[in-house]
């Protein structure tokens, strides 16, 4: 075995290791699109191979995280939690973490898509400069706990963790929004000022432009627009008129004559004759005297 294939046998051995200790000691990537349907909780999984997943819950009264008996360590993308509804009330938080050879992303919560005793209705209005998050005040929760059962409505930029956030009993209005932006919001029962039950699904819309914005930015572009036409028609017509010569000239291809284009033609020259043939003689004069001086 020569020096050169040993190197690369050396270095491919190198890359594999490499590579799969990153694959190994690396945690699985955390699972997208957690929300619950009629009690049945679904999310995204990876793409990555030998990745588990367990799901938890919290209810109200308690911090601490609890895992549902049928949904630990398992490899689908969906679990059925129907049996915590008569445990806890009907209203618990719930998560989810991926898990792959004892490393554990950081848990995922989820969200509902439909509103009820657990999670609130939500609509939103946009509106230049403003949104609005309409809430209804006579929800179960309030009736039950009058006061002490808000809302908490987090808010914020497309993109961005939701992160900002006010507490109401019913609807919520954010104003000095950035025209044209796309703003995101999600709500969530609070009682006692703490959470309760699960938040409502991101629901994000652009808030729009003013018509005085609308009308400036259309004046703006007329404007834009004549000042290019004012320097650009004479511009243009100063180059058609009185460099067209030049025009034509740049235009026009180059003269090239082929090398062998003398070659192909034949050019005899005939000698030109100093005498005719037929001769013809001629009297020399030698002196010319004028007529006055004979007489």
């Amino acid at each position: 075995m020569t020096l050169s294939r040993l190197l690369l046998i050396v270095l491919y051995i190198q890359v594999v290791v490499q590579v799969l200790s990153e694959e190994l000691l690396a945690p699985p990537a955390p699972p997208q699109n957690i929300h619950v349907d009629n009690w049945l909780l679904t999310w995204t999984a990876t793409e990555e191979r030998d990745v588990t997943y367990t799901v938890q819950y919290r209810s109200f009264d308690t911090d601490n995280w609890k895992d549902v008996p049928a949904c630990i360590q398992i490899s689908l993308n969906s679990c059925n939690v129907t049996l915590l509804k008569p445990e806890e009330y009907d209203c618990v938080m719930l998560r989810v973490r991926a898990e792959r050879h004892l490393l554990t992303t950081g848990p995922v919560e989820a969200c509902s898509r439909h509103g009820g005793s657990c999670t609130p209705e939500v609509s939103l209005t946009a509106r230049p400069g403003s949104l609005t998050v309409y809430l209804s005040r006579n929800h179960s929760l309030a009736l039950e706990h009058g006061g002490h059962a808000m809302y908490r409505v987090y808010y914020g930029k497309k993109g961005e963790p939701l992160q900002k956030f006010k507490d109401d009993v019913s609807s919520v209005s954010f104003n000095e929004l950035q025209e044209g932006q796309h703003y995101c919001t999600k709500v969530q029962y609070i009682y006692f000022n703490k959470p309760f039950g699960l938040p409502s699904c991101t629901q994000c819309v652009v808030i729009p432009e003013s018509r005085k914005n609308l009308k400036q930015t259309e004046i703006l572009v007329v404007v834009v627009a004549v000042i290019i036409l004012v320097i650009l028609v004479p511009v243009i017509a100063y180059i058609l008129i009185f460099q067209r010569g030049r025009i034509k000239q740049w235009l026009r291809p180059p003269y090239e004559i082929p090398d062998d284009f003398l070659n192909t033609f034949h050019v005899h020259h005939n000698p030109i004759s100093t005498s005719s043939s037929s001769e013809e003689h001629w009297d020399v004069i030698s002196c010319i005297t004028p007529e006055e001086v004979r007489e």
